[in-house]
């Protein structure tokens, strides 16, 4: 199933809309410029660009293959004319720049117009090449590989803010890059430990801080988050600060530590908080307070007397993902049967929807699902015995300053928008 998406990333202006899938493919979607004869085509996204970024590999020293998916990508605030996005698989990091060409010289002096180079003696006169309007032709060219730098599986990408470094992650180590250089990373954070028995927890996800540029925070296996700094020290194996919420003890069981695990950690546009992703839960995080979340929201609970069984199916290590919309007033996060839920902060009221062909006609109103845990079902409750695995909202995005989201469901991109009067 290569067409499966597996990435989706809106641009800083939220007029382009990124997915990747598993077969290394890119596609770019483009918003309509409204129109005066049609005035409803604004907010719909036509595809712009779709290029192939990443090929299957083979690593012959391991005999490993490496796969083409692709895992993330982030775009590059626009500094001209031309688009830049990074896109990264397990291994390599690319950039891409995305242009637009609608026109082409014409009158050369030595090729034909066909290109065909001109018999030097024949040419007796001199041309002045002329530019001609021709369609438009949008083209990905790769601009940069950062390849050779992560020996695990990069889960990770992050453009800082300073606009001229990022940082990838994997499994034990985080890398700070230089955009202009490729040939070598600086090694920030390194958990692997000497002896590999000993290995207890991984990166699961990192990312830089919206505005201080020597800020970041990494996401572990074991349910805590650590926020770096670089300025306090080069190798930031110790961190700042170091969040974790305390076990209940009367709630352990066989699979807490394996839902404790944090798949996503995103921070607010503000900087003042960030949001982590477990199995079964958000929590949203004060900065300035570690040793609890400000506010914990949860996703699927009903799921909780299901473990045994999603741990047999192996969907207890699904990774969802989380978003934030513009303002940091609600976030958003991804479940099973291809349901969604968004929380309204100020609030605190919920919704869960579904993205789904049969209910998501253009401009038609999506009507709010509830899951029912035992009992009688009412009319419009759908059971939890009945949900469906294999249906899964794991990517998610929001337009950075518009009630606009992107929901990947498995291989549909689904993209709704608030009610327009």
């Amino acid at each position: 199933m290569a067409d499966i998406i597996s990435t989706v990333e809106f641009n800083y202006s939220g007029e382009l809309l990124a997915t990747g899938d598993k077969g290394g493919r890119v596609v770019i979607f483009q918003r309509e410029q409204e129109s005066k004869n049609r005035p409803l085509s604004r907010g719909e996204y036509n595809v712009y660009s779709t290029f192939q970024s990443h090929e299957p590999e083979f690593d012959y020293l391991k005999s490993l293959e490496i796969e083409e998916k692709i895992n993330k990508i982030r775009w590059l605030p626009q500094q001209n004319a031309a688009h830049f996005l990074l896109s990264t698989n397990d291994k390599t990091i690319k950039l891409w720049k995305i242009s637009e060409r609608d026109k082409r010289a014409e009158g050369y002096n030595l090729k034909d117009e066909d290109g065909r180079l001109r018999d030097p003696f024949r040419i007796t006169t001199l041309r002045v090449p002329v530019l001609m309007p021709m369609d438009l032709m949008v083209e990905a060219s790769p601009r940069r590989i950062f390849a050779n730098a992560h020996t695990y599986h990069i889960n990770s990408i992050s453009v800082n803010s300073d606009h001229e470094t990022y940082l990838s992650a994997d499994d034990l180590r985080i890398n700070l890059w230089h955009l202009e250089i490729t040939d070598r990373s600086f090694n920030i954070v390194d958990i692997k430990p000497a002896n590999m028995e000993e290995l207890t927890e991984v990166i699961t996800a990192a990312e830089c801080h919206p505005h201080q540029c020597n800020v970041f925070v990494y996401s572990s296996s074991k349910g805590t988050i650590r926020l770096c700094d670089m300025r306090a020290a080069a190798l930031c194996d110790r961190h700042s600060k170091f969040f974790e919420e305390p076990e209940d003890p009367s709630s352990r069981s066989f699979f807490s530590e394996i839902i404790s695990s944090i798949s996503d950690v995103k921070f607010s546009h503000s900087g003042r908080y960030m949001m982590t992703r477990d199995y079964l839960s958000v929590k949203v995080w004060d900065l300035n307070m570690e040793n609890r979340p400000v506010e914990t929201y949860q996703v699927h609970e009903y799921l909780r007397s299901k473990l045994c069984s999603l741990y047999e199916n192996d969907c207890i290590f699904d990774k969802f993902e989380c978003c934030w919309n513009g303002s940091d007033s609600a976030i958003m996060t991804g479940s099973y049967n291809n349901f969604f839920r968004m929380f309204d902060r100020n609030t605190r009221r919920d919704i869960t929807l579904e993205a789904s062909r049969e209910n998501s006609k253009p401009r038609a109103m999506l009507k709010p699902r509830k899951v029912c845990t035992g009992g009688k079902r009412k009319k419009d409750e759908i059971s939890v015995d009945s949900l469906d695995f294999n249906k899964k909202i794991l990517h998610t995005a929001w337009h950075p300053k518009e009630n606009v989201i992107a929901v990947a469901a498995t291989n549909n991109l689904y993209i709704f928008q608030d009610k327009i009067n």
